[in-house]
């Protein structure tokens, strides 16, 4: 099974963090490989967590793979955990934790585990699912600095 782990500290706080990657339909403008998310279900917030059901289709030139998955959005926790549930896997484990250390900045954890059902696919994909999974984290700290980006002061 192939896993990755990363603990990041970034310039912006963790509920920031969380608000980011708790919002799952902006994926496909910024993760890597992702080329469509299609959210098929929410469960309203009970208590400060959310479930998503939703469907990811990642791509790479001509290989295109869609898998669905369940995505634990909690709040008070500031967690999120994504559960596989369908598709080309036979495991896939994703989480994050933030970790608040200031107003204006935080630890992110982040962490992966997947397995795919075809070995063949597994050769194919699993060097290139690796690369991408490595810059995940990048990816999110990047996005925040663009849509968290201070306001230049005036006089």
């Amino acid at each position: 099974m192939h896993s990755y782990r990363t603990t990041r500290r970034v310039k912006h706080s963790a509920a920031k963090m969380f608000d980011l990657v708790a919002d799952v339909e902006r994926y496909p403008e910024f993760v890597p490989m992702c080329e469509s998310l299609h959210v098929r279900k929410r469960s309203g917030e009970a208590e400060g967590v959310e479930i998503v059901i939703a469907d990811m289709t990642v791509a790479y030139k001509v290989i295109r793979e869609t898998f669905s998955s369940r995505v634990t959005i909690d709040r008070p926790k500031l967690s999120i955990l994504v559960e596989y549930l369908d598709g080309p896997f036979s495991h896939l484990e994703n989480r994050w934790r933030f970790r608040p250390e200031s107003d204006k900045a935080s630890e992110v954890d982040f962490f992966i585990a997947y397995e795919f059902k075809s070995k063949m696919l597994g050769l194919v994909m699993g060097a290139l699912f690796d690369s991408a999974f490595r810059r995940f984290a990048e990816a999110f700290e990047k996005r925040a600095d663009q849509v968290y980006r201070e306001a230049p002061k005036t006089a």
